[in-house]
């Protein structure tokens, strides 16, 4: 009866209601940017624990692991692609069963023991089962145990499974406590993806100090450091929970209805097509909106193929160099990945409080400029992000030879870390217009009743991105090494990283122009109202 009289009384927004599942009317105190802080502040945490493991990972590899460089480098390829290629089946589940705020608890749960299990891999295991050295003087004569390893990565999957629930729902949670009808939280939605971006590499910026502690204290402390964050995460997610908007689920899964509309779409003929019943040709609409998104989804995965060096051969670079402050600290390799995250911080409110107003004027634009322009540009810098890391890494080649350094991978060259700064520098700018970019687009351009489905598809440019790169690596690893010479040798000192690099620079510069025709091509969809989360 209240809730009838709520609905009659005043204006409410569809498909939305509180804690309680009462109604909330239009301009509601509910939600908005209180409810928004919350979940900013779980995908600080979030964050923090997925790169404080994902950072540092291929130390550990090619470290305690023992693997090779190019190995180590492909398994952290795959692991990267699975978590963001699983958000698929989590968005799935989100939307068509259990909803996201339930989907976003589970997978916290799930996260927290994937976590736990990690930590006893790295920390009690190696005690318990000792490695068996052939040479006592030669840690690499000192394998891990089998065990160890199946456990390692039997928790390290557990952890990109648990990811696959909590990346793309907590984002869309978060979109959704503004209702995109009313002007005012259309224009905050709009700045919560910049914001968003911000809190999640401010949370970044910690694994600094969580890779130093994991290369100098122990991994099985720098593990369960984040195992603790998340712990904190789920306990500040659940006392938001009386503040947020919650989105009511479909009586049919969205994924069905959708799903059987774009078998009609593709193949019913037009005339077909004007005979169906009218909400039959709202589905089609919908489905035909979401096979446009697939020509920019294609045109986007070179940038995430530039994305995957940063973790992998960006790190190596960073291993070989001088990273001395002072006489004695020595600043983890990983953490140079902060120089990107830094950068974001930087950036974002810059972009936020000054780019996108002085823009606004010249375009009258809310946004200053559309998502499609601002992905553009992104994907414009990482193209110069690869001719740089190139061009730095030609320099590392000859100081090495310089110094008589080519055959002592092990002795750092004489060449400061800072030279890394600029290809990283250019890393965070990128991702502040194409990474953000790419959320918003995906998130905005979906049907409301798929908004995580959205978002996975966001993060699946990245998994696919991922397998790629690892693919491009073993192929280009294979050929070379039957040619006489690896571009990828364990003696990084012999890699030919600046070829590699440049191949990068040049595929991506052709992916661009690629990309600037369809994005051309793409007309935005209408906004509707929320119909479910």
């Amino acid at each position: 009866m209240e809730n009838e009289e709520l609905l009659q009384s005043s204006a409410v927004i569809a498909g939305v209601v509180d804690y309680g599942g009462r109604p909330i009317a239009a301009g509601s105190s509910k939600g908005r940017w209180t409810s928004a802080f919350f979940i900013i502040g779980v995908e600080m945490a979030e964050r923090f624990a997925y790169y404080g493991i994902g950072y540092n990972l291929i130390t550990y590899l090619t470290g305690p692991l023992r693997q090779p460089t190019a190995s180590a480098a492909a398994a952290v390829n795959m692991w990267s692609g699975m978590a963001m290629m699983l958000p698929l089946l989590g968005a799935f589940i989100a939307d068509s069963y259990l909803g996201r705020y339930r989907t976003i608890i589970i997978a916290s749960i799930l996260y927290i023991l994937g976590l736990g299990m990690l930590t006893f891999s790295s920390s009690l295991l190696p005690s318990i089962l000792p490695q068996k050295c052939d040479n006592a003087m030669d840690p690499s004569s000192c394998p891990p145990s089998q065990l160890q390893v199946i456990t390692f990565f039997v928790s390290l999957y557990l952890v990109a499974f648990a990811q696959s629930g909590h990346k793309p729902c907590t984002q869309a949670f978060g979109a959704d406590q503004f209702d995109q009808n009313d002007p005012l939280e259309s224009k905050s939605r709009s700045s919560f993806f910049n914001w968003w971006y911000f809190g999640m590499n401010f949370g970044m910026i910690f694994t600094t100090v969580l890779n130093y502690v994991q290369d100098s204290v122990s991994w099985g402390f720098g593990f369960g450091i984040p195992c603790m964050a998340m712990v904190l995460a789920l306990i500040v997610f659940l006392s938001g929970s009386r503040t947020y908007r919650y989105c009511t689920l479909e009586e049919t899964s969205p994924f069905i209805r959708i799903g059987k509309a774009c078998w009609r779409a593709s193949t019913v003929k037009a005339s077909q097509t004007e005979e169906e019943e009218e909400e039959e040709e709202e589905e089609e609409k919908e489905a035909k909106g979401i096979l446009r998104l697939f020509p920019i989804w294609t045109a986007c995965l070179i940038y995430a193929i530039i994305f995957a060096q940063s973790p992998t051969f960006f790190t190596k670079q960073a291993s070989t160099l001088d990273r001395r402050i002072g006489s004695s600290f020595i600043i983890p390799s990983a953490s140079l990945q902060s120089i990107s995250t830094i950068s974001i911080v930087a950036f974002i409110p810059i972009y936020d409080h000054i780019l996108v107003p002085a823009v606004r004027k010249l375009t009258g634009l809310q946004s200053g400029i559309t998502m499609l322009q601002r992905i553009g540009i992104g994907m414009a810098i990482s193209t110069t992000e690869m001719a740089v890391a190139a061009l730095v890494e030609m320099k590392r080649i000859k100081t090495a030879r310089e110094y008589g350094l080519i055959d002592s991978p092990d002795i750092p060259i004489p060449m400061s870390l800072w030279w890394l700064m600029p290809q990283f520098v250019l890393n965070g700018l990128s991702d502040v217009f194409a990474m953000v970019g790419l959320q918003e687009f995906f998130y905005d351009q979906m049907p409301d009743s798929l908004r995580s489905l959205g978002l996975a598809l966001y993060l699946s440019i990245f998994g696919v991105g991922s397998f790629i790169s690892g693919f491009i690596v073993s192929l280009i690893d294979k050929v070379s090494a039957a040619q006489g010479e690896s571009w990828f040798p364990n003696n990084l000192n012999h890699a030919h990283l600046d070829f590699f690099f440049l191949l990068l620079a040049a595929l991506s510069a052709l992916w661009l122009l690629m990309y600037i025709y369809f994005a051309q091509a793409y007309a935005y969809r209408k906004k509707g109202c929320c119909t479910m989360l």
